[in-house]
């Protein structure tokens, strides 16, 4: 399937990296508003060699690239924590999604995961449930099946789309509350 840019419009590919589920989504940000084109996760349980998930990531990392031909990867960056080796795979694979789109020619961009969840909820220490909900009620799915790690990945590309400065979808920012209301009723409740 290839899909077809319309003209002046951006398409984000946003990755949630892990060593078990690799979470992914992909928006197309255009004069309307983000529209999300696709969700989903790389799932690496079956595979047992750490370095064999790494080849799997950037596999399907590339394949979502041709397959959707973004123009940006927004990508959660690792958290800090106690267990170092736990955060040396995690480094990895943000590392091999990250090789995949620079294969590709794709400029990155990293965001924090409290940033990400500030950025779709409000709340910084939101939890991955209210991030999913808020995601679904602004692109307008619903999907209970849907893994939060796939959320995840989809809340990085929208990140990205307001991080941006909400590119082809408004100018500029808010000078107000009320003017930020009016400009972004999608993200009121």
């Amino acid at each position: 399937m290839t899909v077809k840019q319309k003209p002046a419009e951006k398409i984000i590919l946003g990755i949630d990296p892990g060593t078990t589920i690799t979470g992914y989504g992909v928006i197309r940000a255009g004069k309307a508003g983000p529209e999300l084109i696709t969700i989903g996760c790389i799932d690496l349980s079956k595979f047992e060699d750490h370095y064999t998930k790494l080849k799997h990531i950037f596999d399907r990392t590339t394949g979502i690239i041709d397959e959707y031909h973004p123009d940006e990867l927004a990508i959660e960056a690792p958290f800090y924590g106690k267990n170092v080796q736990s955060m040396l795979k995690l480094g990895r694979a943000q590392g091999a999604a990250i090789a995949a789109a620079l294969s590709r020619s794709l400029p990155v961009f990293e965001y924090a995961p409290r940033k990400i969840k500030l950025s779709i909820t409000g709340v910084g220490s939101a939890s991955k449930e209210q991030v999913a909900a808020m995601l679904m009620k602004i692109l307008r799915f619903s999907d209970p099946a849907v893994k939060l790690d796939a959320t995840d990945g989809l809340a990085a590309a929208l990140c990205h789309f307001y991080q941006s400065g909400r590119p082809y979808a408004g100018a500029g920012k808010s000078k107000s509350w009320k003017q930020f209301i009016r400009e972004n009723p999608e993200r009121i409740e």
